[in-house]
């Protein structure tokens, strides 16, 4: 019975100090073995691992990729115009043993103090390094690029590799959005009114070049119907003088008519004239005569 008394206390600490020597790592994390203070061993395979109870102990940092928001900061651009941004970045613990000699009993919260003001001096370095128009165009990708660049030297140091870095918001300061919209449509009214007077000025271009063609188009047709009726005098006149020489009592008889048709139209028929008129050649002629008399039978 004596020895079932001293052998159990015995049991139950070889248990206890079997127990707290090992200890699990998980898959998504890695693990360091510090003795005093001091790191002995690294295990970044998950399954069980071994330590010395009572003087190693077991510290675990996350091996998944992290997250880290950075606070509002205010850059000021190549063009003085300032601008409020908000980033985030990407991290993963690369190298847990140098990440333990960096920050100490810190931890995740000091490296992610440091990873703050390395991605702030970075933002602030690249972006300050160009436009705002670069910056609110589609050149934030190349912009991201750099700042990530130079954020993955700072924080090697620091045993931590920077995947990625993101811009999430850019805007302008509250005290100068109105200055900046009354600034933008400033601009947008200088723009339309330049439109406008280019537009008219090319309206005038067109009216006048149109005025013209339409002067010269009928300035043509006028000039091609003078000719034509020219011809077709000319014509008619040939053809009279032919008439004429064909048969002169003829064209004699044919112009008095067209005279006394003209003269005579209706509301126009009355005349004073003198009996031996000139005018009654044809109607005392012969011809006239012979006419009158068959018309009296």
């Amino acid at each position: 019975m004596k020895k079932t008394v001293y052998i159990l206390p015995v049991l139950v600490v070889a248990i206890v100090v079997a127990a707290s020597s090992i200890f699990i790592v998980d898959e998504r994390e890695k693990a360091l073995v510090l003795q005093f203070g001091m790191v002995k061993d690294v295990k970044e395979e998950p399954g069980l691992a071994f330590k010395i109870p009572l003087i190693q102990e077991v510290v675990r940092y996350d091996d998944r990729i992290l997250s880290r928001d950075v606070g509002e900061l205010e850059v000021t651009p190549l063009d003085d115009r300032r601008l409020v941004v908000d980033a985030f970045a990407r991290y993963r613990i690369a190298d847990v043993e140098q990440f333990r000699r960096a920050v100490g009993t810190g931890g995740i919260a000091t490296a992610e103090s440091r990873l703050d003001s390395i991605l702030r001096a970075q933002t602030r370095e690249v972006l300050g390094s160009v436009s705002s128009n670069d910056i609110l165009s589609s050149d934030r990708a190349a912009l991201m690029l750099r700042i990530k660049n130079g954020a993955i030297a700072e924080a090697k140091p620091l045993g931590v590799e920077i995947i990625d870095v993101r811009l999430k918001r850019t805007d302008l300061p509250s005290a100068n959005l109105a200055s900046t919209f009354e600034r933008m449509q400033a601009e947008r009214v200088r723009e339309a009114t330049d439109e406008r007077a280019r537009g008219e000025e090319a309206a005038q271009r067109v009216r006048a070049l149109a005025d013209r063609s339409v002067v010269e188009l009928v300035s043509d047709a006028k000039r091609q119907a003078e000719i034509i009726r020219g011809e077709a005098d000319a014509r008619r006149n040939s053809i009279f003088a032919q008439a004429f020489g064909a048969d002169p009592e003829f064209f004699e008889f044919y112009r008095s008519l067209n005279a006394y048709e003209t003269a005579f139209q209706e509301g126009n028929s009355k005349l004073v004239l003198s009996p031996d008129s000139e005018f009654f050649n044809y109607l005392q002629s012969d011809q006239g005569a012979e006419a009158k008399s068959r018309e009296s039978q």
